[in-house]
């Protein structure tokens, strides 16, 4: 018969022995969405190959979403708003780290990729993406307080029809395009709404992208991966 101290002994090393699910970001001040939020869905772009790139993109280590805890915490109430109409969140992005940038550059650098051109800029060539303002040197993402997401029906996950789809390039993604149709427009415009209720403020080029306007670390791009 084995002792009960034994068994309490056994039990620990056995749980010591165990990978654990790390439970906080690695730096202070950061939280793991999907402990924040109850109801939102994932599609984290970057840590797969669906996206503008069409391949992973460094510091992606695992499709989880950070955000600092200051903007997830709007973003928490934000989710709270948008039940009550029964609608969820769908969370394509949030914290992104500098080497990710990086990452983008490198790869606007190159004239030869462009694998995914026909679905995410089909009407614009790489250098055009950095003149318009859809990649830069540095992001307000890797601020930390900066989230793309959409609204689904919370009964069935399907997408509001905003019109064109995450990270598309161009004028359709605009806020207040002529390009879109009047229930399109009506979609955006409630979620826009609901982000400007709690705290958010939209970016004009990019229907999905929402800074946090108390943002913590306003001056500061860190660079951590996620992990």
């Amino acid at each position: 018969m084995i002792r009960a101290g034994t068994q309490l002994a056994l039990l620990l090393c056995l749980l010591i022995s165990l990978p654990l699910r790390a439970d906080q970001p690695t730096q202070e001040g950061f939280v793991y969405l999907d402990q924040m939020l109850k109801s939102a869905r994932y599609d984290v772009r970057y840590a797969g190959s669906d996206n503008f790139v069409g391949r992973p993109i460094d510091g992606y280590l695992v499709p989880r979403v950070i955000l600092t805890r200051e903007a997830a915490t709007a973003l928490a109430a934000m989710e709270q708003d948008v039940a009550l109409s029964g609608l969820a969140l769908k969370i394509f992005d949030g914290y992104r780290p500098q080497r990710a940038v990086d990452d983008f550059r490198r790869w606007a650098a190159d004239p030869q990729d462009i694998r995914q051109k026909t679905l995410y800029y089909p009407d614009l060539d790489k250098p055009a993406l950095f003149r318009d303002g859809y990649i830069a040197k540095h992001s307000g993402h890797s601020r930390g307080s900066t989230v793309d997401l959409t609204l689904v029906d919370a009964s069935t996950g399907a997408e509001l029809d905003m019109g064109g789809h995450f990270d598309f390039f161009g004028p359709l993604s605009h806020h207040g395009s002529a390009l879109i149709s009047v229930q399109q427009t009506r979609n955006r415009e409630t979620l826009r709404q609901a982000m400007l209720r709690h705290g958010f403020e939209p970016y004009s080029a990019e229907w999905w992208h929402y800074t946090l306007k108390a943002e913590p670390y306003p001056e500061t791009y860190f660079d951590f991966p996620i992990q």
